[in-house]
């Protein structure tokens, strides 16, 4: 891959990716005849100025912009609600989604919304809520400026109960983007933290995707793929960052969302407790619960551990090996062993265990997981 040109993908949806392809915004929105996008981000990105050079290429080319960015950092549905009312107030005709898991899952459950005026938690994937998304949905774009959720090219929004701080999935093929601009240059200024955080969570979905029992080898080639590209390339992107290693962190993290169709695991409902009940960064709260969750689900899937090693190009080939080197990974990345250093106290873990055991991604782990396990995983972690 020549890492200064710009390529299109055609799966799972139009893809422009490549060194700045988000160049090609103004001139997408006017071969599609829109000129009044909502564009939602988070409150940090809005403040960055190549998002203030977006908005103001768009504002010079004759287009009408409206910004929302008043969102949680793990979105919940006042959120989504608030900017709904932005898009109805302003009379807008799309919606662009820019920034992380965050403000992509917000814009895309604005998507759902415009068109679908339920309570939005009666369009709950779990409970069924996919068969009420029968109404076209606007325009969608979306621009990542992290290179971990893969939202972008997602079809569902992860949204939280104001209340419970229950996470909900709000699923539809609907809900894909029309085209995605996927590019590096926006992820170069990243501090090494977030790039770290997000680089794990990217690395999550790709194993766990690939470790779910269904089979699939669309999705294990993919999700196999995406995990050798984010070895070969997160530490230089936390240290010393470089277009190639940019590039490598968001085309995985892409695929660890397309792989992750297939499920994800234990790693991920233990770490949206964390979330939810602390306010914990996702990605971060999967960073440091992932190596106890790969080492629970080493029994049975042996074979799995050693392709996994070998993408990873260790020298040792079972799942032990992986688990060392996902320690000594966060390691090198400055990211921290135990829970305890991101806030857990002793104290939350019935609470996060109980919230653990209804959590949506577990159901697809390779092996039952139990709450007695969720609490014995959380302990250790402690």
């Amino acid at each position: 891959m020549a890492f200064d040109k710009i390529y299109q993908y055609n799966f799972p949806t139009t893809i422009r990716f490549g060194a700045g392809s988000s160049n090609e915004l103004g001139d997408y929105l006017k071969k599609h005849a829109l000129d009044r996008p909502l564009i939602v981000t988070d409150p940090v990105i809005a403040q960055l100025d190549f998002f203030k050079k977006i908005v103001a290429t768009l504002r010079a080319g004759g287009a009408s912009v409206e910004v929302f960015h008043d969102i949680h950092k793990n979105p919940v549905k006042s959120d989504v609600y608030r900017g709904t009312d932005l898009y109805d107030a302003t009379a807008r005709d799309a919606i662009i989604g820019i920034g992380g898991g965050a403000a992509l899952d917000v814009a895309r459950a604005v998507v759902l919304r415009i068109h679908h005026r339920e309570d939005l938690f009666k369009y709950d994937d779990l409970i069924g809520g996919d068969i009420y998304v029968t109404n076209d949905v606007p325009h969608f774009i979306t621009i990542p400026t992290t290179a971990g959720t893969g939202s972008e090219v997602g079809r569902s929004a992860i949204i939280a109960d104001d209340e419970t701080h229950q996470k909900k999935i709000l699923f539809s093929p609907k809900l894909l983007a029309k085209v995605v601009f996927a590019d590096p240059l926006l992820t170069m200024d990243i501090p090494p933290a977030i790039t770290a955080a997000t680089g794990m969570d990217a690395l999550t979905h790709n194993l766990e995707a690939y470790l779910v029992n269904m089979e699939h080898p669309m999705c294990d080639g993919i999700a196999l793929q995406g995990i050798s590209l984010i070895g070969e390339s997160i530490a230089t992107a936390v240290h010393k960052p470089d277009l190639e290693s940019r590039s490598k962190m968001l085309i995985a993290s892409l695929m660890g969302a397309v792989a992750f169709q297939k499920g994800l695991g234990v790693v991920h409902s233990l770490a949206h407790p964390l979330s939810s009940l602390l306010d914990t960064h996702h990605g971060l709260a999967n960073a440091v619960n992932l190596p106890y969750g790969m080492r629970f689900n080493i029994e049975g899937q042996e074979q799995k551990f050693k392709k996994i090693a070998a993408a990873l190009n260790l020298a040792g080939s079972d799942g032990k090996d992986v688990v060392d080197y996902l320690f000594e990974l966060n390691t090198t990345i400055h990211i921290p062993h135990h829970l305890s250093a991101i806030g857990v106290k002793e104290e939350h873990v019935e609470t996060l265990a109980d919230l653990a055991i209804a959590d949506f991604a577990h159901p697809n782990n390779p092996k039952p997981v139990s709450r007695e396990h969720f609490k014995q995983l959380y302990l250790e972690a402690l």
